[in-house]
């Protein structure tokens, strides 16, 4: 059974995204790059909600010509490779290969693609990871915290959730940004 992973930047204080929209720097920088890429290589399906998408469409056409740099190419072949779930009322059609639309998030459509599917998933964005996390179905929790405190906006976990969680995975950045895989008791 493949697990299904929440991945996102976080601010210090533990918010994805500020009032203002940013949530600090050190995310953008080559050696976490990179190293984002290497873990999320063999990511199989991505779930997204529209928001999240049209963020992430760009890496469908980043050029693989010689004056990109190797680990931006990379990164979007793998993206391109991986299939694309997206979660949507609005959107009326995707502009990337390997995409579809699902009107709304089904649990149980989502636990048999988990037990069906032979590479990982990720759930991205905090709305969309709320009805996962709600759901009792994310295995993973991977945090990328940047050492800015942004004081409010969305926020990496929703409310009212209690999650006992073992960590399993650290990481310090030159940046000073910190990566945290935890992982379900």
């Amino acid at each position: 059974m493949a697990k299904l992973v929440y991945s996102m930047v976080s601010s210090l204080d533990g918010y994805v995204e500020a009032p203002d929209g940013g949530i600090g720097t050190g995310a953008e920088d080559e050696e976490v790059h990179t190293f984002v890429g290497d873990v999320f290589r063999s990511v199989g399906t991505y779930l997204y909600g529209r928001r999240m998408y049209e963020t992430m469409v760009f890496w469908e056409t980043v050029p693989q010509e010689a004056d990109v740099p190797p680990h931006i190419r990379q990164y979007a072949r793998d993206w391109q490779a991986a299939e694309k779930i997206v979660y949507s009322t609005t959107l009326e059609s995707v502009s990337s290969a390997k995409t579809r639309i699902e009107r709304t998030f089904d649990p149980d459509a989502v636990r048999a693609l988990k037990a069906e599917a032979e590479h990982d998933l990720t759930v991205d964005g905090p709305n969309l990871a709320a009805q996962a996390i709600a759901a009792g179905l994310v295995d993973e929790y991977h945090l990328l915290v940047t050492t800015s405190v942004v004081g409010g906006g969305k926020r990496f976990f929703p409310d009212g959730v209690r999650l006992d969680l073992e960590l399993v995975e650290q990481r310090t950045f030159d940046s000073g940004l910190i990566y945290a895989r935890y992982r379900n008791c």
